[in-house]
């Protein structure tokens, strides 16, 4: 990985940029800071989870104040949704998706202001916290992903989940979907295999909590933690496809 992993190349540019919202042509105030830039500070923030006013200026980003306006009116826009749509259809024309299962679980950082979305971590002394959580309503929120011929797919054929997730309610959905449930039940022993299948979520939260900001939740309102959520997702998928390419 790059020693400078906020700094956004020339491909990934190219698929960002046609995404962005234009600015109105006579904006009024000065000229504003160009948007790759911008996203470099963003992106500088969720490696590094600075204060918004501690990113250096010398690095040409402009301030905390502006990056932080500009991935608020990213996201509200849809930037980056788009941007993981277009990265996934990639991911899949290139066979690197695997529909055979997918995964659900759940994983807690501290939320250090509290806010919407948060109560008691039970994995730190009780203290305020957030889940981030692949739940049920991953299935749903699966966009349809293009790449290959045919209707873009968006169920997987199977669901796998441990105990947590034990109950009849949710396997009568996942069929009703047409998706095997294959989910633990309480006071049985573990599905045999289900902890080598069930890898890929966990590694899932260990890609995203490597990015420094996802690791401390910081922001109040869920849907600025979420701005953050969405680019991370992004750049994983967009390291994996590069590694792809070579």
């Amino acid at each position: 990985m790059s020693t400078r992993p906020w700094i956004v190349d020339d491909d990934l540019w190219a698929l960002i940029e046609p995404l962005l919202p234009p600015w109105p042509e006579r904006s009024p105030g000065p000229r504003p800071v160009p948007d790759r830039l911008c996203l470099q500070g963003i992106l500088f923030v969720l490696h590094n989870d600075i204060a918004w006013q501690l990113l250096p200026l010398e690095l040409g980003f402009g301030s905390g104040q502006t990056c932080w306006r500009r991935l608020d009116r990213w996201q509200k826009a849809g930037v980056f949704d788009q941007l993981h749509r277009v990265l996934l259809a990639e991911l899949n024309a290139a066979g690197e998706l695997d529909w055979s299962r997918a995964c659900v679980d759940g994983s807690h950082v501290r939320a250090k202001k509290g806010g919407a979305d948060t109560g008691p971590s039970p994995v730190d002394r009780r203290k305020t916290g957030s889940k981030h959580h692949l739940t049920l309503a991953l299935v749903d929120g699966i966009p349809p992903v293009a790449g290959r011929p045919g209707q873009p797919r968006r169920r997987p054929d199977a669901l796998l989940g441990d105990k947590g997730y034990d109950s009849n309610p949710n396997r009568n959905a996942l069929r009703e979907r047409r998706i095997l449930p294959v989910i633990s039940r309480k006071g049985c022993p573990n599905i045999k295999g289900m902890g080598k299948l069930r890898y890929v979520v966990e590694q899932t939260f260990a890609l995203l909590h490597h990015f420094k900001r996802l690791a401390v939740r910081w922001e109040r309102r869920t849907e600025l933690h979420d701005a953050f959520v969405s680019p991370a997702c992004s750049l994983i998928c967009w390291r994996r496809l590069k590694k792809t390419r070579t």
